[in-house]
């Protein structure tokens, strides 16, 4: 499906709905009040359609200082972000090129998301791991106050170091799976010899214990994954630093689409692809390349752009956005 219009029109707006009701948020903000129009009280995103081979409805309802509500087939869900975990989408949007040209920090996120929809056993490691060292921390701050004993770090130092080995284990087998496929896409997309490398070690209790000085000093634990990088390079170039713009949103689009080929092999059926504005920047080879990675057999996706020509071949739908309105070309 492609949704054309001039600039301002609503086209993202729309991907974005498709977004909040397939993953129950949107990927521009996690403020539920910022997809609320200004001076309304409430808002509403319904879908309908199919998920491997048995009907599908979803309502995500909104309401200004109230707690999005969700339901699937008429069934209300505890917390609209489950969602996530029974529809696949993944998401393209301009912002996603600091995937690769942003901090650690934002490479984690995405890896750590990534860790979940691939391995779902394994979804919670990340956030507890997160809340140990929050604990871990806390206690660190209060011995150096003095208001708690290092015999208090003792039992945190234990768990973030357990909990650290499992997330690098996890993180690590998830390249493994990753980068033979994100080599496959980006090579299709004349990105070649792309590759993907986990940077970092697990680190041990004895290890957290024989540099505890130093996070007493800063009130912070200083190793471990939370620190941690992945690298991601065509040939001996670190496509972090050394990427053209192109190059780094190709190596986005590469990821992305090595995802879907993962999600695809292991799922019922393929996640939804929703692509803002990935078009207006690929040249003529590359967006032809692209049309037909995301016509392969039984996936779906939705793209946006200003004009149907920025797709090579027709789209199998066509939706033309204007302001407060979306309909299907004749």
């Amino acid at each position: 499906m492609l949704a054309v219009g001039p600039n301002g029109a609503g086209k993202t707006n729309l991907l974005e709905s498709l977004h909040v009701a397939t993953q129950g948020f949107s990927p521009r903000t996690r403020s539920d009040a910022q997809l609320i129009r200004f001076g309304e009280e409430g808002a509403r995103v319904e879908v309908a359609g199919e998920h491997g081979g048995s009907p599908v409805e979803i309502q995500v309802t909104l309401k200004n200082g109230e707690a999005k509500r969700a339901l699937v087939n008429g069934a209300p869900l505890r917390a609209a972000e489950e969602l996530r975990s029974r529809l696949p989408a993944l998401v393209f949007t301009p912002d996603r090129l600091a995937i690769v040209k942003g901090g650690p920090a934002v490479r984690r996120a995405y890896f750590d998301r990534t860790l979940g929809r691939l391995f779902p056993s394994r979804a919670a490691t990340t956030t507890d791991y997160a809340a140990a060292l929050a604990q871990r921390n806390g206690a660190l701050r209060r011995v150096a106050a003095g208001y708690s004993s290092r015999d208090a770090l003792d039992p945190w130092t234990q768990r973030v170091a357990k909990l650290g080995q499992l997330l690098v284990a996890a993180r690590r087998q998830l390249v493994e799976l990753l980068s033979p496929a994100f080599a496959a896409c980006a090579a299709e997309f004349r990105l070649d010899d792309a590759a993907l490398a986990y940077e970092g070690e697990p680190v041990s209790a004895e290890e957290l214990d024989a540099r505890l000085e130093q996070d007493l000093a800063r009130g912070f634990t200083g190793q471990g994954p939370h620190l941690h990088d992945v690298g991601l390079a065509a040939g001996a170039r670190d496509l972090r630093h050394f990427g053209s713009q192109g190059e780094q949103r190709l190596a986005v689009l590469s990821l992305l689409l090595a995802e879907a080929d993962l999600l695809t092999e292991r799922g019922p059926s393929p996640p939804l692809l929703l692509l803002d504005d990935v078009l207006s920047e690929l040249d003529p080879e590359r967006r032809a390349i692209l049309a037909s990675r995301v016509r392969r057999p039984g996936g779906q996706a939705f793209l946006t752009a200003t004009s149907p020509a920025a797709l090579p071949d027709a789209a199998d739908l066509l939706v033309e956005v204007t302001p407060g309105r979306a309909v299907r070309a004749s």
